[in-house]
């Protein structure tokens, strides 16, 4: 359940959230693609990727609506069996689990992340410089 926004929400606290949520998404996916290629000898020990699932909150005071991380999950994605009796890992079918982590998937998913947080780095940059603009002005 989302918490409650106790203060109405700013340009910056809505900023804020924003990059946290695509810290979290980097970290999922960076996660991932240490993880890619790791080999079990049971297919319930093999690493499954994990995905960051995100809730909206919406603030009726200001009228602004924001991002929360609500959990990190396991993908349910099926491990990779491949027969390799000579695997060292391998079970007595001569079968070894590898994690079912698609590199490219991964690697699009934290650059679209990390150009999401450079996106929100720069509004904050310009909202910084609109206020100081503003305040000359007086």
């Amino acid at each position: 359940m989302p918490r409650p926004i106790q203060q109405p929400l700013t340009l910056f606290g809505v900023a804020q959230r924003g990059m946290s949520a695509q810290l979290v998404r980097m970290n999922a996916a960076s996660s991932n693609l240490a993880n890619a290629g790791s080999v079990s000898s049971t297919e319930a020990g093999s690493y499954r990727p994990i995905r960051p699932v995100f809730t909206q909150q919406f603030d009726a005071a200001s009228g602004l609506s924001t991002v929360n991380v609500s959990a990190v999950v396991r993908s349910n994605a099926a491990p990779v069996k491949e027969h390799s009796p000579n695997h060292p890992l391998a079970d007595a079918n001569g079968d070894i689990w590898t994690a079912p982590v698609d590199e490219n998937a991964e690697m699009v998913e934290m650059l679209d992340a990390s150009r999401q947080y450079q996106n929100l780095v720069e509004a904050l940059s310009t909202a910084k410089q609109l206020m100081l603009e503003t305040m000359r002005m007086k």
